[in-house]
């Protein structure tokens, strides 16, 4: 019933609207529009969330190592789903799998709005993560099909505009909405927005189904998902309040040991099956291996260390969500409009030179943020984003170029769905690390920093005179009550400094990581340098 009420539907709006009709000029266009709302909205989910973290932390009452899932669990789903993509659009239809992706996206979105513990949020934000796995690998076959070659580049470049504006409106939007509404309001605002999308889908696109469907690869399937899932909980409980056994508990080895069985399983599985989940044979090419192996060393870096930075910005500097979000606008706008300019330069030179500067970029942008401090000033900060901005947008076209550069084209679409997946699981296992190296450095700069005060000391007795008089003054109370919250203040202010000084750790390995991936982009072999030895 509902499917005959859309194609009744669409009758209408064709007959109304001429340019609709898949046979018009135009009708590709409104095609391109209608997947960039769903672009739009699956990238914007993956940014927005990071200013509302401090938030949540505190309505929750939970640590870094438990909200750090909202994002991991969001990342993971969405990688994993990822490689499934291609296997329901053929069985389905692209169209079908495209509207699925977006009510399963929204549906997941007025979920998440609805949770009522921070444990239903991250079952929640699994739903979301399933629908964006689907939208961005089929909104981008859509595009790419209807469109034909002369126009494809064009096309891409505009769908990769509605990514990059995510990334710049994401922080900022979900910072406008946590400051002047509540952190719902973050989810809520998908809910229009996939509406449109949906009504805009069943009235524009037409159906596409392929005619050789292939079988699905369920061992494939299960078995990466446990892999994943079962190294990322050992990685992230490692050190986590609950775990007193740390490494060595029976609940970190266990993962671990059903992480390797998947792992296993999976690699038997991929070998020996007529139609893997994920061709493996792919990593034979040079280039496309060093090039996957380069963008996951990036996305530990990149992903791992960029989400502890609305967290200082908040919870040590004092900003609002909403100035916190401001800092990341120039990150997707450069990027937008470098990412082109760095296509022409590697078409003309060499995708290498692009590619270094941008890495060498990225990692001095992680390096000032090494140095943050409880007096770093709002041209600091600024400064490493605007570079980091400039580093993505000349690295990611150059690094997809020497990938795919000798990838045939009957396999192009399941290599750079592949390429898509590494760097989402390198997110992912990069804010499972970068949060259990957070939490064990806070605790060794605490005792540091606590071993080193002396309460004995006249520079510790006179501030700590200080604080209780102003906190007398302020508060009122008896002279034991202003003494001991003077005391409190003390601690709390060597907590801050603590945090931050291990938020800087994790930007210094980040600086690391990310310098590392020069390596392995100077060993690739250009598509030029091939052509002219023929």
């Amino acid at each position: 019933m509902v499917l005959k009420a859309a194609r009744s539907i669409r009758r209408q709006a064709v007959g109304q609207f001429p340019s609709l009709h898949h046979e018009h000029s135009m009708y590709r266009w409104w095609v391109l529009a209608n997947v960039m709302i769903g672009t739009f909205m699956a990238v914007l989910d993956s940014t927005v969330v990071n200013v509302a973290l401090p938030k949540i932390m505190g309505v929750f009452g939970v640590t870094l190592d438990h909200v750090e899932w909202v994002i991991t669990a969001y990342m993971l789903v969405f990688a994993i789903m990822l490689p499934t993509s291609g296997w329901v659009a053929d069985h389905l239809g692209y169209k079908r799998t495209y509207l699925l992706a977006l009510v399963l996206f929204t549906a997941g979105s007025l979920l998440c709005s609805l949770s009522w513990s921070l444990d239903t949020l991250i079952i929640f934000r699994i739903i979301q993560g399933a629908g964006a796995g689907f939208l961005l690998p089929v909104g981008m076959a859509v595009v790419t099909r209807e469109f034909p070659v002369e126009q494809r580049g064009m096309a891409l470049g505009f769908w990769a505009i509605a990514a990059a504006a995510s990334v710049s409106l994401g922080p900022m939007i979900g910072g406008y909405l946590v400051d002047n509404f509540s952190w719902h309001m973050i989810f809520d605002v998908n809910l229009p927005v996939g509406l449109i999308g949906v009504v805009a889908t069943v009235l524009i696109q037409r159906e596409y189904k392929s005619e050789r469907i292939r079988s699905f690869d369920f061992v494939g399937f299960i078995s990466i998902a446990v892999f994943l899932a079962f190294l990322l909980l050992a990685l992230t409980n490692g050190n986590a309040s609950w775990n007193t056994g740390g490494w060595t508990s029976t609940y970190i080895l266990t993962c671990f040991s059903l992480s390797a069985l998947g792992l296993v399983v999976f690699l038997i599985t991929e070998f020996s099956v007529k139609h893997p989940l994920i061709d493996l044979s792919l990593f034979k090419d040079f280039n496309f291996s060093v090039s996957n192996l380069a963008l996951f060393i990036f996305g530990l870096g990149m992903f791992g260390s960029t989400f502890l930075l609305p967290l200082y910005l908040q919870n040590s500097l004092g900003y609002t969500a909403f100035q916190a979000g401001l800092f990341f606008l120039p990150v997707g706008i450069l990027q937008g409009v470098l990412a082109p300019i760095s296509g022409v330069v590697s078409d003309r030179l060499s995708p290498k030179i692009p590619g270094f500067i941008g890495i060498v970029l990225m990692a001095f942008s992680f390096f000032q943020n090494h140095l943050l401090s409880l007096f770093s000033e709002h041209a600091q900060i600024a400064s490493a984003l605007v570079l980091r901005g400039i580093g993505m947008g000349l690295l990611f076209t150059p690094l997809s170029t020497l990938a795919l550069a000798r990838i045939p084209k009957e396999r192009m679409a399941q290599a750079s769905g592949l390429f898509n997946v590494i760097r989402q699981i390198g997110g992912s296992f990069g804010v499972a690390i970068f949060g259990t190296l957070m939490t064990r450095r806070v605790i060794l700069h605490l005792t540091n920093f606590g071993s080193g005060v002396n309460i004995y000391s006249p520079v510790f007795r006179n501030t700590a005179m200080r604080l209780q008089s102003f906190a007398q003054h302020a508060i009122g109370g008896t002279a034991y009550d202003a003494g001991t919250r003077a005391k409190a203040l003390i601690s709390s202010h060597i907590a801050n400094q603590a945090t931050v000084a291990a938020i800087d750790d994790d930007f210094l390995i980040a600086a690391g990581i990310t310098i590392l991936c020069t390596v392995f982009l100077l060993i690739l072999k250009t598509p030029g340098k091939k052509r002219a030895r023929g």
